[in-house]
């Protein structure tokens, strides 16, 4: 098991976009491993890879109850979202202590390149369509908080900073 640490805000790491993922590799098989032991450590449903400093496009989705069903996307990408939304507490473990209400879109389909190197689909719904759209986010370089606004955004960020 290997838990590696995830990168301090404000790090610039975390507000760049990662790179694609060019082929499955025993290399990135790896990387998800050691994702998937960090997740479970937090204990978080998912994580982006970004956030322990590697900067390609790898994510990991974990939202059972019994755990151990972790879905691995490299290149995810959201090809339909609905139009009903859905609210939900989210935080992240590069910016420990805070959190915010956030809305999503309550199902999302995303493609992604599979643990076998195959082109996947998949629809997520509920905890694992926040949890996947929020990864798809770090991916590109943004904070779940950036969807607040610049009032609330700041407050959070001001509050992260006390509590740091």
């Amino acid at each position: 098991m290997t838990v590696r640490p995830c990168l301090p805000w404000p790090d610039r790491r975390l507000r760049t976009k990662a790179e694609p993922v060019a082929e499955i590799t025993d290399e990135i098989r790896a990387i998800w491993d050691d994702m998937i032991d960090t997740m479970e450590a937090m204990p978080g449903v998912g994580l982006a890879a970004p956030q322990i400093g590697v900067m390609l496009r790898l994510a990991v989705v974990d939202g059972s109850a019994e755990r151990g069903r972790a879905v691995r996307l490299a290149n995810p990408e959201i090809l339909h979202s609905s139009i009903e939304l859905r609210e939900h507490d989210e935080a992240s473990p590069n910016l420990p202590g805070v959190s915010a209400r956030i809305k999503r879109p309550r199902a999302v389909t995303v493609k992604y390149l599979n643990e076998r190197g195959e082109i996947d689909r998949r629809d997520f719904v509920g905890i694992e369509a926040t949890s996947v759209q929020h990864q798809i986010d770090h991916l590109n370089g943004r904070m779940y908080f950036d969807r607040l606004s610049k009032v609330k955004r700041d407050m959070l960020l001001r509050k992260a900073k006390k509590a740091g």
